[in-house]
């Protein structure tokens, strides 16, 4: 079976940090599956913030978020502070691919990585919309690298 593989940037130009509260553990104790994205959705908005936006106002236009692929890595406990570091990839048209990578403050382990697709939409019309240009012109400091691939695919460019 194959299994989704996250390809990482060897460098990104956003991070922030977000601590592990009681309310984002399950039953098991660790770091809630379904919470995982709540954390990286907080963390996108800091990444607009960042730039001077809100997701629903980013020169006019706001986002939709279209898919996301996340891989577990390790646990994650209350009390730990992770720290979330993002690049756009696969830029296009009306949208991008968000990559993002959550590590463990003090230890730097490595709890998750994922994508994000964000699409540009006009929420008055209802319709997806072209990115605006200003904000793709600050995007580009961002910019890494495709991000998804499958783990066949990771296992041909190794053997290349």
């Amino acid at each position: 079976m194959a299994r989704i593989q996250i390809r990482l940037p060897s460098q990104f130009a956003f991070s922030t940090e977000l601590m592990l509260y009681q309310s984002h553990m399950n039953y098991g104790g660790h770091l809630d599956n379904a919470l995982l994205l709540t954390l990286v959705s907080e963390a996108r908005v800091r990444f607009f913030q960042s730039l001077g936006y809100t997701e629903l106002d980013i020169e006019g236009a706001g986002i939709l978020v279209s898919d996301a692929a996340l891989q577990y890595r390790s646990e994650a406990f209350h009390g730990e502070l992770m720290v979330v570091r993002m690049a756009a990839s696969d830029v296009g048209r009306k949208g991008f691919d968000m990559v993002w990578s959550m590590t463990e403050q003090s230890s730097q382990r490595e709890v998750a990585r994922g994508k994000t697709g964000i699409v540009f939409f006009n929420y008055e019309t209802r319709k997806t919309a072209p990115m605006p240009a200003a904000f793709r012109d600050k995007l580009a400091a961002f910019k890494a690298p495709s991000a998804l691939a499958l783990a066949e695919d990771e296992a041909h460019s190794i053997a290349a």
